[in-house]
């Protein structure tokens, strides 16, 4: 049985395919058309996952929408009609993006694909979520916990999960979403009206915050709470929309209100910095002064919504009794407050969805229709997250050659490629990491990488400026052997936890290995990856002959693109990268082509 989850039409569009209960492909729309946060019906990605299992969209059982267009009209009518006239903007977009193609999804999809029109369904939009996290996790059982900005009406839910697999002589599949909050009442929407007032795009811009916030002191949480009211016991929590206009503006999402109470926003093309970022700065006080004050109101905005997950997680676990926890949403992307839930709640294990936000909404929705609407037993567990697009060597020798362009051959000896590559990098040299089929989710994990010595502080200026061209204060992940973490990391048990594997967790780096690892050392945390052989033998083989050469089994990884772009998917995309910025090598499968000079 083959079913299509399909997400798109707000952003991060994407599509997932999964055969006999099994993941088959999955990828966003942007990582073929280039397009950041490309929100159009994801046609490139849909035909990317029928030609990867040698099918055609007649060919497929279901394809399922990741959420209900009519009740997300419906709070969109009801919200407009509440609010007018401030809400004529909104009225005025909705009726055109809404009547030209959002309400017709089922007759887009029955048409584009050529599948009969009974076999497209929806999922509520939580739900999906919900679904992408616990049958993908390995638990048989677990709480469940989804936080976004905002679905059909819901902002976020609490539930429990069942399963049933494959030869269990009793149980069940269920997803049992026993509790709610609706919109306008939204820790996401919170989030994203700071990452506005902080200079940053909305659903872009949330985790730029994320790494401002350690530079600062969280000395507004009080203030902050005058536009929130938190519930420490069940962790509901309502705003104060007196401050905010995300319910009635198609271009703020605060109030003037809001800036009386907080002040001016921060400039976006202002250069950000502070005495930590930038101590050779120090005479430029008044420009110190005020950056101080914004890395100070993103520690509190980060703060409060650490907290405020933190007692919603408390709660859940008192409510359902049960020991493991799966999360999903977008807000399930805020690495710092996810190893807090780990560590100050009493839940031991926890299962976050890799594509957290609405691109993982896709895989959801047909996990969602196979376990629960077919009543289907499980047999798979998420593995890995490298479901995307591959090359054959013949493909990237066609391409090498199609553009003249000189390289080295590995393709009989692994090994001397691996060796080449850690002791490069021992010299300083920034290596462009191209293999395999491209990583499912936001994150980079080693299919679509650029790596480095992490050692030297100097190489997080070097790959800044020089070949991310991004904010200074933005940190780069320690991608770590999975069997060596816990020398470097002050995470308990981190070898047999999933997150990590995912680069889904900010954990403490042990005060003696700090200077160590300098360069993805931040501010003494890092947001680590786990990797074993198995997973990813060349990843693995390039980190670990880089320890036996430096005895430091860490390397640095950050995403393999330049800054507002995509991640690299193609050859031709690395190739584009590789010659607009100063990365020194570039391997493309058992192949290396070198920088002239370098």
């Amino acid at each position: 049985m083959y079913i299509l989850g399909i997400s798109c039409f707000y952003h991060d569009s994407a599509a997932a395919l999964i055969h006999d209960g099994k993941l088959v492909a999955a990828a966003m729309e942007e990582r073929f058309s280039r397009k950041k946060h490309d929100n159009d019906f994801p046609m490139q990605a849909i035909n990317f996952c029928l030609q990867q299992a040698g099918i055609t969209g007649a060919d497929l059982d279901y394809a399922v929408f990741y959420e209900k267009p009519l009740v997300k009209f419906e709070r969109i009518l009801i919200t407009t009609l509440n609010t007018f006239p401030k809400s004529s903007g909104v009225w005025r977009d909705a009726m055109l993006n809404w009547l030209k193609e959002k309400l017709w999804v089922k007759n887009i999809i029955q048409s584009r694909l050529g599948i009969r029109y009974d076999r497209v369904l929806f999922c509520d939009h939580h739900m999906s979520h919900a679904a992408s996290a616990f049958f993908a996790s390995p638990f048989k059982e677990a709480a469940v916990m989804t936080v976004d900005g905002v679905g059909e009406w819901t902002t976020a839910t609490l539930g429990k999960a069942t399963s049933a697999w494959e030869g269990d002589a009793q149980g069940r599949n269920e997803i049992d979403l026993f509790q709610e909050q609706r919109f306008p009442h939204s820790l996401g929407l919170l989030y994203s009206a700071f990452t506005a007032w902080l200079g940053f795009a909305v659903n872009d811009g949330e985790y730029k915050v994320m790494g401002m916030a350690p530079y600062g002191e969280a000395r507004y949480v009080d203030k902050i709470r005058k536009v929130v009211n938190l519930n420490e016991n069940d962790g509901s929590f309502h705003l104060n929309l007196d401050y905010f206009s995300f319910q009635h503006s198609t271009t703020s999402t605060y109030n003037q209100r809001f800036v009386d109470l907080f002040g001016e926003p921060r400039t976006p093309e202002d250069d950000f910095f502070t005495l930590k970022t930038n101590p050779e700065r120090s005479g430029e006080k008044t420009a110190l002064d005020r950056n101080q004050f914004y890395a100070d109101m993103a520690a509190s905005i980060q703060c409060l919504t650490e907290d405020a997950l933190i007692a919603i997680a408390r709660y859940l676990h008192k409510k359902t009794g049960m020991s493991k926890l799966v999360m999903a949403g977008g807000v399930a992307l805020n690495t710092s407050a996810n190893y807090r839930i780990l560590s100050e709640t009493p839940f031991d294990e926890i299962y976050i969805q890799p594509a957290a936000g609405d691109d993982g909404g896709a895989l959801g929705a047909a996990l969602w229709a196979y376990h629960i609407v077919m009543g289907k037993p499980r047999n798979w567990v998420m593995p890995n997250a490298y479901w995307g697009q591959g090359y054959k060597d013949s493909e990237y020798v066609d391409f090498l050659k199609g553009r003249g362009i000189p390289y080295e051959s590995f393709d009989s000896n692994d090994d001397k490629l691996i060796d080449t590559l850690a002791q490069e990098m021992t010299n300083k040299k920034v290596v462009g990491f191209f293999q395999g089929r491209f990583e499912w989710g936001p994150r980079a994990l080693g299919n679509r990488s650029i790596i480095a010595d992490p050692r030297n502080e100097s190489m997080k200026e070097v790959v800044n400026t020089k070949i991310k061209f991004r904010e200074p204060f933005r940190p780069f992940a320690p991608v770590v052997l999975r069997e060596r973490a816990a020398e470097y990391f002050d995470y308990p048990d981190v070898e047999k936890h999933e997150a990590p594997r995912y680069m889904l967790m900010v954990s403490p780096i042990k005060l003696e290995k700090q200077a160590e690892i300098a360069a993805v050392c931040h501010l003494g945390t890092g947001r680590l990856q786990t990797i074993e052989r198995e997973t990813n033998p060349r990843y693995y083989g390039v980190i670990e002959r880089f320890g036996q050469l430096t005895g430091v089994p860490v390397v640095l990884n950050t995403s393999f693109n330049l800054r507002g772009e995509p991640i690299v998917s193609s050859p031709a995309d690395a190739w584009n990268t590789f010659t607009k910025s100063d990365i020194d090598l570039l391997v493309l499968g058992p192949f290396l082509v070198r920088k002239p000079g370098k």
